[in-house]
């Protein structure tokens, strides 16, 4: 879990090796099948929608696959602790264990990815503004000690 730019896709991309794994990335498949909806200069009406739906049915897709018992991560922002606390639920009545990995990335670094991100534009990924990552970072929930600790 994490802001954009903290290099979540990249643990997991390694993560998904190390163990095998199905990893699943909204922002990969989003691209695929709509495009750059979201740019330094224009935001689509329906991104939001549609990121809420590819992580629907990547849930579903993740569902299935911890019933067959392989091991899925799901590398999504998992911004707000409720959402993390859903999840946590979902994947414990099906029997799977949950493991989170938080990577805590000080607002410098991040704004300084996000720059060299926006130059390269890799593909799977989004331009987005600074002043919007700042936002964003206002309204996402870190973990509690807690949290992590039950998670493990």
């Amino acid at each position: 879990m994490g802001l954009p730019c903290a290099g979540k896709t990249t643990y997991a991309k390694n993560l998904e090796l190390e163990h095998s794994a199905l990893r699943l990335t909204p922002d990969e498949w989003h691209t695929r099948l709509f495009g750059q909806d979201f740019t330094l200069d224009f935001v689509h009406p329906e991104h939001d929608a549609r990121h809420t739906l590819i992580e629907d049915l990547m849930w579903a897709v993740a569902a299935r696959v911890l019933q067959l018992g392989t091991d899925v991560i799901l590398d999504f922002g998992f911004w707000g602790k409720s959402e993390r606390e859903d999840y946590r639920a979902r994947a414990t009545a099906l029997g799977a264990q949950c493991v989170v990995h938080f990577l805590n990335v000080p607002q410098e670094v991040l704004l300084s990815r996000l720059e060299d991100r926006n130059a390269r534009q890799p593909q799977g990924t989004f331009q987005i503004s600074a002043s919007i990552l700042l936002e964003w970072m206002q309204i996402f929930q870190p973990p509690t000690e807690d949290e992590l600790t039950c998670w493990t």
